[in-house]
């Protein structure tokens, strides 16, 4: 039986997009016959204390010589010095979900630290795997992982059966991410306040407590648009909840300002939404021609046109959302995900 060990920052049960990623390819590799062994590395990562790093540094250094070990990127790239000291004798794996050094809302200092640290990091690693082909490019280019040393593992989708797209009635919108900067939320509120002549109601669901001070800017955004009445936070929920949100809703939106993947984007697809994204090359590779509008990057503009062609035109919703359920029939399921996912470790650990 293969052996694995999966290091992570945090809690793994966190309602985010990559936590969700590792809860999905962990499982998805104990059903291929791995043997997972959970190994949790303390929380505030990227920017751990010293006591939780260096105790995160002993936790790695307890497993045995030769393990195959499997560290999210989270923590991969804040503890170089953990993984020189550990990289002799162990096999490891970085995950990286996107690069640490382009989080919305970094100093400059911060951000040229974390390139350091993950540039550093990686130099250790025997392999990396990443989610998307754009994040493989940056990894190449960002931090000198040679080509042959990095395999995209893209994450599956469930597959769903279609609710009917109804044709009538307030125009339900959904958002879906945790509630910080880089999700684009008050790109989003600025391009909802040219709209108020539709009848739109907007969701958002995602975790409220990653960043307070953001969620307070937001709450203040919408009382100073008087959108407050049109716009809900309903916090993290559980998935069977979640995939309920997408089955009610008319239009899928999310205006991130960057994103390594977007899972929120295929889970949409995946449930027949047309979908309306932002976040940079690895949003633009998701989105499928006819299921999707892709708006670029921090572009009000864009978003509002896209947002008034869709509330418009009950039409053009029904048509994309047709295109969305045949895009859904391409994308990979996370069996998929897994089997590649573990021949890239196969690859790794010899």
């Amino acid at each position: 039986m293969n052996r694995l060990y999966f290091a992570y920052p945090g809690e793994l049960d966190t309602p985010t997009g990559g936590y969700g990623y590792d809860r999905k390819i962990i499982a998805g590799l104990q059903d291929l016959g791995w043997q997972v062994e959970l190994v949790p590395l303390g929380a505030g990562f990227p920017f751990p204390d010293a006591g939780t790093l260096e105790e995160a540094r002993a936790t790695l250094d307890r497993l045995p010589d030769g393990a195959l070990v499997v560290v999210d990127g989270l923590a991969f790239g804040a503890m170089p010095e953990a993984a020189m000291l550990v990289s002799g004798r162990l096999n490891l794996v970085a995950l990286v979900h996107h690069p640490l050094c382009r989080e919305t809302g970094l100093s400059g200092a911060q951000a040229s630290d974390l390139l350091d640290s993950e540039r550093n990091a990686l130099g250790h690693a025997r392999h990396v795997i990443v989610t998307s082909h754009a994040t493989a490019t940056q990894v190449a280019e960002l931090f000198g992982v040679a080509a042959d040393g990095i395999t995209v593992v893209l994450p599956g989708t469930e597959k769903q059966d279609f609710a009917a797209r109804r044709t009538t009635g307030r125009l339900r919108l959904l958002s879906v991410g945790t509630v910080v900067r880089r999700k684009g939320y008050d790109l989003l509120f600025a391009a909802l306040d040219g709209l108020r002549e539709f009848d739109w109601y907007l969701d958002i669901v995602g975790g409220l407590d990653a960043d307070p001070a953001c969620r307070a800017a937001l709450q203040e955004q919408l009382s100073a648009l008087a959108l407050t009445d049109r716009v809900t936070f309903k916090g993290a929920v559980a998935p069977h909840e979640l995939s309920g949100f997408y089955r009610k809703a008319d239009v899928f939106v999310l205006a991130s300002r960057y994103e390594g993947y977007g899972m929120a984007y295929t889970e949409a697809l995946a449930h027949g939404l047309p979908v309306i994204g932002s976040g940079g090359g690895a949003v633009a590779d998701t989105l499928p021609d006819g299921a999707a509008i892709y708006c670029g990057t921090e572009d009000i503009g864009k978003l509002r046109a896209a947002l008034k062609s869709l509330m418009s035109d009950e039409r053009a919703r029904l048509d994309m959302a047709a295109a969305a359920r045949r895009a859904a029939e391409a994308l990979p399921d996370w069996r998929d995900a897994a089997a590649r996912f573990a021949a890239a470790l196969d690859g790794a650990g010899r």
